[in-house]
């Protein structure tokens, strides 16, 4: 299966158990690996035959400041379903980045990563 990237993807979202997190909302960034088969786009070179990122990018930004949930575990299963709405898309990885999570001390981030199938 070939894959298709997109990393860094941000957007404002309201998610979160505290109710700060949910009133004032703070950055999240996405990474998103996309699973098909890229062969007949490449063979016609139609973009018709693969799946339009742009159009993934926007639907995830979409996700992102949708709806608030409480947890990251679920916005990533929200925006693993949308992506495999997508004619194509077999799999798909999503790692969702929460760095300004509200911990109490140092940290870097903090990431919930999932793969979900059509299978």
């Amino acid at each position: 299966m070939d894959r298709v990237a997109l990393r860094g993807l941000k957007a404002r979202g309201h998610h979160g158990v505290f109710p700060k997190e949910r009133e004032e909302g703070q950055t999240f960034i996405v990474d998103l690996v996309l699973g098909l088969d890229t062969r007949p786009a490449a063979a016609d070179d139609d973009l018709a035959k693969t799946v339009h990122y742009g159009i993934v990018a926007e639907e995830v930004v979409a996700v992102v400041e949708g709806e608030p949930v409480n947890l990251i575990e679920t916005l990533a299963e929200r925006i693993a379903q949308a992506c495999l709405k997508h004619e194509g898309v077999q799999e798909v990885e999503v790692c969702v980045h929460k760095p300004d999570a509200p911990i109490t001390v140092p940290f870097d981030d903090v990431t919930v990563t999932i793969t979900r199938s059509r299978v």
